[in-house]
C-alpha cells in the first residue's frame, strides 16, 4: 500500500502573528489551495488566544510539555499528553494557558462542509480499525507501524505517516523503546456529496 510521510523537523516553523508561538504545517490535503483537512504541530510558548477557524471542526492534543488549559464555552479543559484528544468548534478560539512552560500540540482541522475528523491516542499493540479511507499516524516517539499483521514502516520521532486508502485495514503500533510510546491516530471521513 502507499504510505506518505512528513517529518516535522523538515518543515520550517512559521511564527504566529501574536508572538505566542510557532507552527509547522505538516499537511494540507488534498492540496494547500483547497484543503479538506489540515494537520499541524504547534509550539506554544506563552498564554494567549487561539486563532478563529470558523466553519471548521478542530481536534487538539498536547504531545509534549506539561500541558495547557483551554477556556472553552462549556468550561475550562485541562489537556495533558496523557489526555484524550479534544474536539471543539474552531470558531471558539479559546484562551490557552500553559501549565508549566512551553507545550507542543497536534492539531487537525476539517471544514464542516468537507466531512468529519477524528483523533485518538494510539495504544501500543492495540489494533485500530477504521472505515475512513484517509487515516494517519502521528508519532512523537520512534515507532514501528504494522498493517494487517505486516511490518509496514519504521516511523521516526516527530513524523506524520498517512494513507488515502486505509479503510478497513488493521493498523497497530509498537514503540521502539517501551518507555517512549507517544502516538496518535487521525482520520478523515469525507462528506457523502464529496464537497
Amino acid at each position: 500500500m502507499s504510505l506518505e510521510t512528513v517529518r516535522a523537523d523538515r518543515i520550517v516553523p512559521v511564527p504566529w502573528k501574536n508572538g505566542g508561538g510557532s507552527q509547522r504545517n505538516l499537511l494540507f490535503w488534498p492540496d494547500p489551495g483547497a484543503w479538506r483537512l489540515r494537520v499541524s504541530l504547534a509550539e506554544i510558548t506563552r498564554d494567549g488566544p487561539f486563532s478563529d477557524y470558523s466553519g471548521c471542526e478542530r481536534w487538539f492534543t498536547v504531545v509534549a510539555g506539561a500541558g495547557v488549559v483551554l477556556a472553552l464555552r462549556g468550561g475550562r479543559r485541562l489537556v495533558e499528553p496523557a489526555s484524550a484528544p479534544l474536539r471543539f468548534d474552531g470558531a471558539e478560539a479559546p484562551m490557552c494557558e500553559l501549565l508549566a512552560g512551553a507545550a507542543t500540540a497536534l492539531n487537525l482541522l476539517v471544514p464542516a462542509a468537507a466531512g468529519a475528523g477524528a483523533m485518538a491516542r494510539a495504544e501500543p499493540g492495540v489494533e485500530h480499525l477504521a472505515n475512513a479511507a484517509w487515516r494517519a499516524l502521528f508519532a512523537a516517539d520512534a515507532m514501528k507501524l504494522q498493517i494487517d499483521d505486516t511490518d509496514a514502516a519504521a516511523v521516526a520521532p516527530g513524523t506524520l505517516l498517512w494513507s488515502g486508502h486505509g479503510a478497513r485495514q488493521r493498523w497497530r503500533v509498537e514503540p521502539i523503546d517501551p518507555s517512549a510510546s507517544r502516538a496518535w491516530w487521525l482520520e478523515f471521513r469525507q462528506a457523502k456529496d464529496g464537497r
